[in-house]
């Protein structure tokens, strides 16, 4: 007698489901967790310094079980983080590119920003978006409304936060650095350039320019700090200052805000872009360098992805905005030949531009 499966009225017969596309959305938190073990255990370290190795060899350089390591490799070569060849296992596409172009140290960075700072904070992205507030704040040791106040009660995260940031600075700032074109540029004002990352970055890479880091006290006391380390002290200088309070510095042709505009409401923004606009001389420009979603609000996936950390993180109010976003305060803010510099990399991160008409 043949057994047949009744279908009930409502039911769907999920066989016919094809629910593949979801398994990197179903399990993207253990696909994290496998990349974060790999770089906790050093896998890829191991297999780069000793070549193509077995799953015995692996897991006896890594002094693990081998049941571990067979747990592991299989978690990275599924995943495309490593190959598995007939000499053995070896890292794998644009994390192999990684380890040999030296950006692998900026990665694990971002991935111990990521566990630490982000990952649980993450879990209240529903809370966020129903309240409209940045939950995840609860997840933070110390007391403020945003996460800022918090790192500054706790130096260790602290030091996290600033590790991350500018491993994403490094990552990202290419396009700041030479897609933008500063022959016109002499003196450079960094509105809240904290550590001076991107400061040092730009004097480096354009030796004509002289830059005055402008942010609160906390902040450019560690940028003094690097900005000596770097032997920059006669090129890159700091002031101390509130970008929202009183005068902003003047005598610059170029204003630059540097992963600001993704912190703070559209009203704080353009606001901002006035203030730039009152300090500025005729022709002078103003920049905002950050990652940009699209207008016709379809991605980019990185940018999507990244909105959980602002909506549960930095500040009530911090997001990512569309390009055309950005161009309606540049507008309101009385700047002219509005142009676009979008990244040639694989970051939604770009730069807007903006001058103030001549006299």
């Amino acid at each position: 007698m043949t057994q047949q499966t009744i279908q009930q009225p409502g039911q769907r017969d999920t066989q016919q489901t094809d629910l593949g596309p979801l398994v990197p959305v179903l399990f993207g938190f253990s696909a994290f967790q496998q990349l974060r073990a790999a770089a906790e255990l050093q896998l890829f370290e191991y297999l780069t310094l000793n070549g193509p190795s077995s799953c015995e060899q692996v897991a006896d350089g890594l002094r693990l079980p081998v049941k571990s390591a067979r747990k592991l490799l299989l978690g990275t070569t599924a995943l495309g983080l490593t190959d598995r060849g007939p000499d053995g296992y070896a890292p794998a596409g644009p994390l192999r590119e990684a380890l040999e172009d030296g950006t692998w140290p900026l990665i694990r960075n971002i991935i111990d920003f990521q566990q630490r700072l982000s990952y649980l904070p993450a879990k209240e992205y529903a809370e966020s978006l129903r309240t409209g507030k940045n939950e995840g704040i609860r997840h933070l040791p110390g007391t403020g409304a945003d996460m800022y106040t918090r790192l500054e009660q706790t130096p260790e995260l602290e030091n996290l936060f600033f590790r991350g940031m500018n491993s994403w600075s490094e990552l990202s700032n290419p396009v700041l650095l030479r897609q933008v074109d500063y022959s016109g540029v002499g003196r450079l004002l960094d509105v809240g350039g904290g550590d001076a990352v991107n400061a040092i970055a730009l004097a480096n890479a354009h030796p004509h320019l002289r830059i005055t880091v402008f942010d609160l006290e906390g902040a450019v006391e560690v940028a003094r700090d690097n900005i000596a380390a770097a032997g920059l002290a006669d090129r890159v200088d700091v002031v101390v200052g509130d970008m929202f309070g009183g005068p902003m510095p003047d005598g610059y042709d170029m204003v630059l805000f540097a992963h600001q505009f993704v912190i703070w409401s559209p009203e704080q923004n353009q606001a901002l872009l006035k203030r730039a606009h009152d300090a500025l001389p005729p022709g002078g420009r103003v920049a905002v360098f950050n990652a940009f979603a699209d207008d016709d609000g379809r991605g980019p996936l990185y940018t999507a992805l990244d909105n959980v950390y602002f909506a549960t993180l930095p500040s009530e109010d911090s997001t990512i905005y569309e390009w055309r976003e950005h161009e309606e305060w540049f507008a309101g803010a009385g700047f002219v030949d509005i142009t676009r510099v979008t990244n040639n990399g694989w970051t939604p991160h770009g730069v807007l531009e903006g001058r103030k008409r001549d006299a």
